[in-house]
């Protein structure tokens, strides 16, 4: 059975602690944090995603899931330690080479959070490898990072599958993640593919029933 991180990026401003009161309730492992600075990505969600993240501190134990979409990613670490997140995720492709990232998971390490990287679907799945050994998680997107609501990209399974098989191979402990395009009728060829978490925002928040749909994601 895989963990569900509910991306809340989607959540409406007037419900937003009821909301997040109904997806603890609804089963949702982790919250997922979408932290966008108009830069990286288009978007720019950081004003509402710290807003968010403090509202969930004050009702939730739930686990925070930080994905940075920044070019800034230390200033945005810095940011959002004091909420004690579960994970930080930062892009590789934010970074300027292979030392500012192992600077910026030593960092992660030495604060006492899982380290994760995220690879957008263009960049092939081999530049994260080298990283594995060091990092909590791998976060597969499978759609381009910074709008919600898209679809998944098929030809990015097939990442998650190669993933998987170099984990496997050679008896690694680090996690996937997969995020973009998860609904009920997408989430079962991204499990299969060999994803531990998988990420919903639209496909949770638009469902009737938060609940049965976390369940059926899981299973």
């Amino acid at each position: 059975m895989v963990e569900i991180s509910t991306s809340i990026l989607g959540v409406e401003k007037e419900n937003s602690v009821k909301t997040f009161y109904d997806l603890e309730v609804a089963g949702t492992n982790l919250f997922h944090i979408d932290i966008m600075d108009g830069k990286f990505v288009e978007q720019n969600t950081e004003q509402k995603m710290h807003t968010y993240t403090n509202e969930i501190k004050q009702i939730s134990n739930i686990p925070l899931d930080v994905h940075l979409m920044v070019e800034n990613i230390k200033e945005n670490i810095d940011r959002y330690l004091p909420f004690e997140p579960a994970i930080i995720t930062f892009h590789l492709e934010a970074c300027k080479n292979k030392e500012e990232v192992k600077k910026h998971i030593k960092y992660l390490q030495e604060n006492k959070v899982k380290c994760g990287i995220s690879i957008k679907p263009a960049t092939p799945i081999e530049e994260i490898y080298e990283f594995l050994p060091s990092i909590y998680l791998c976060l597969v997107m499978t759609v381009e990072p910074g709008k919600g609501g898209q679809k998944l990209i098929p030809e990015t399974v097939e990442k998650v599958r190669r993933l998987k098989q170099y984990i496997e191979r050679n008896n690694l402990d680090t996690y996937i993640e997969v995020d973009g395009g998860i609904k009920i009728d997408t989430a079962d060829q991204v499990k299969k593919a060999g994803s531990d978490i998988l990420v919903s925002g639209s496909g949770i928040l638009n469902s009737e029933n938060y609940k049965e749909t976390i369940e059926m994601l899981k299973k």
